[in-house]
């Protein structure tokens, strides 16, 4: 397996192909309409500007893929990002998103943030006990706040230190890093 950074043109349909049944056969995303491979490759490209986004290869296909993304608009949360990650149906339970999630918060923490956040609409067993075994611990649950799936969803919000807490102010996160 190769975990590499995304290439917009190269990588987004199969990320789009991936996210899609999170998004219309499940409550995992609390999207409506899934992205297509354009959308996609908009999303790869503007969040690769401040945030890596990775992909795992296997056997030449992608299997999944992991970013950080915005955790809040206003200035004093840029120390924060919000982590994803999205396996395809045929590749979960071969470690490809412990080995995506092992590449990407060393990234995040080497380029300066200071919390890993990630949202679990729940339930989601699998994806709770990735995150735990990366150290997130459960900060709170907004209860019924998504519509999605014919029912109110629950949505969990986990975090993770990436870097030690200072008395002084830290240095803005830098640009994003690559894999060495």
């Amino acid at each position: 397996m190769l975990i590499r950074h995304a290439d917009p043109e190269r990588d987004a349909a199969a990320c789009a192909a991936i996210y899609a049944p999170f998004v219309s056969d499940s409550p995992v995303s609390t999207e409506e309409e899934p992205p297509d491979a354009a959308a996609m490759a908009e999303r790869i490209t503007s969040y690769s500007e401040t945030y890596p986004w990775l992909v795992a290869e296997h056997d030449g296909s992608i299997a999944g893929y992991a970013y950080g993304s915005q955790h809040r608009l206003r200035p004093a949360y840029r120390w924060a990002a919000d982590v994803t990650v999205y396996v395809a149906a045929g590749h979960r339970r071969r470690g490809i998103g412990r080995s995506l999630y092992g590449a990407l918060l060393p990234l995040l923490r080497e380029q300066g943030y200071h919390n890993a956040c990630a949202g679990i609409t729940l339930p989601n067993e699998a994806s709770v006990a990735l995150h735990e075994s990366f150290g997130f611990r459960l900060v709170g649950v907004y209860r019924e706040i998504a519509w999605k799936a014919g029912a109110w969803r629950d949505v969990g919000w986990w975090q993770r230190r990436l870097n030690p807490a200072g008395d002084d102010q830290p240095l803005d996160p830098g640009a994003p890093l690559t894999l060495g």
